[in-house]
């Protein structure tokens, strides 16, 4: 599996994004900079402009040996971090990324908030798709509330483990 290529998260310097995506494809590694068709104005008409959708962002698809490389790419700050290690982004994340943005455009992007008793479900981890009821909400982190064998079993977790339920 250590030769498969994933797409990973780079973190790069304000408004590189589109410079890093070029110096990515220079280098031959496939890269992903989504960009949000936005209806701007300026002083005497409006005009449509295309801006990165996540600011300071872009993702490529290597393998694990070609990290190195990318972090050396001009515009590079460092890859997007998760548990110690470059986070991997699912396949299916950048295909849906990309059909939002064919279907529609002036997109925002915002974070997932939380809330007390809202139910929750894990992805990722010992407690992957396992529910749950949030407790209490912190800066970075919840308390998630699992009901099993009767008693409550209570986790701090960090919000990235967790994706709000339907009711």
């Amino acid at each position: 599996m250590h030769n498969d290529k994933r797409w990973y998260a780079l973190y790069t310097k304000p408004r590189w994004e589109k410079k890093v995506h070029q110096f990515l494809q220079e280098k031959g590694m496939e890269s992903y900079c989504p960009l949000n068709k936005v209806r701007k104005k300026w002083s005497d008409r409006y005009k449509v402009v295309n801006e990165p959708l996540f600011k300071s962002y872009v993702f490529v698809k290597l393998k694990e040996s070609e990290q190195s490389g990318a972090r050396m790419i001009g515009g590079v700050v460092n890859f997007v971090y998760w548990n110690g290690k470059p986070a991997h982004i699912r396949e299916e994340e950048i295909l849906l990324i990309r059909k939002f943005l064919n279907e529609y455009e002036s997109l925002e992007v915002a974070p997932i908030s939380f809330s007390e008793q809202q139910k929750v479900k894990f992805s990722r981890g010992v407690l992957m798709d396992e529910q749950g009821i949030i407790t209490r909400v912190d800066k970075n982190k919840i308390q998630v509330m699992l009901t099993s064998l009767g008693y409550k079993l209570i986790a701090t977790v960090n919000k990235q483990e967790v994706i709000p339920l339907q009711d």
